[in-house]
């Protein structure tokens, strides 16, 4: 569990960071939330409900980049995606708005994923530490599954397979990554995201 000083440090270490990013990348961003426009058809910029810090809800930015909305699964997902969506959610850069969350507080650079409502707020006993601290944009069970939806393709039950081995792996990664926490930790996570 991270104690009040180190999630300090870790909050402190989120605006330095994600401050000048913002201002260094608010061109490129804007360039892709044009082109994520254009592409599907709707406002480029979305929102999706997440599960936050103590189970608090908000809502995770994202360039669009499938058509329509409501997708299922990952078929459905894949169906929708536009060539430039594809191209976007293979670099992450779909992800890029996420830094105003960061900014904001309801994420951290590094942490476990948000969810969308269903998984992290119904976990029980020990796996609810998960809970304690801010969800991020990258962690080491990101980088694990960096290539998840190609891993649920080739599942003959893509939502199953997630629910049953998938999601209880992340489950425990996140639990080490909050028990070994170090910002050195946070900061090679960062690196292997990005130059990885």
């Amino acid at each position: 569990m991270l104690s009040n000083q180190q999630q300090l440090v870790k909050r402190i270490f989120d605006l330095l960071v994600s401050g000048p990013l913002i201002v260094l990348l608010l061109l490129p961003m804007f360039v892709l939330w044009l082109l994520s426009t254009l592409s599907t058809g709707s406002n480029g910029l979305f929102s999706q409900l997440r599960i936050g810090k103590y189970g608090k809800p908000f809502h995770l930015l994202k360039f669009r980049s499938l058509k329509g909305s409501d997708h299922l699964d990952i078929r459905e997902i894949r169906k929708s995606e536009t060539p430039f969506g594809s191209w976007l959610r293979k670099y992450k850069l779909d992800e890029l708005p996420q830094l105003f969350n960061v900014l904001t507080g309801d994420m951290s650079l590094v942490g476990p994923r948000p969810d969308v409502p269903g998984y992290a707020d119904k976990l029980e006993g020990d796996d609810r530490m998960i809970l304690n601290i801010r969800p991020g944009i990258t962690g080491p069970a990101t980088l694990k599954y960096r290539n998840e939806d190609d891993l649920l393709l080739k599942q003959k039950d893509p939502n199953t397979y997630n629910d049953s081995v998938i999601w209880p792996d992340k489950v425990k990664m996140n639990k080490e990554y909050i028990e070994n926490w170090s910002l050195t930790g946070d900061i090679r996570y960062l690196w292997k995201s990005v130059f990885g």
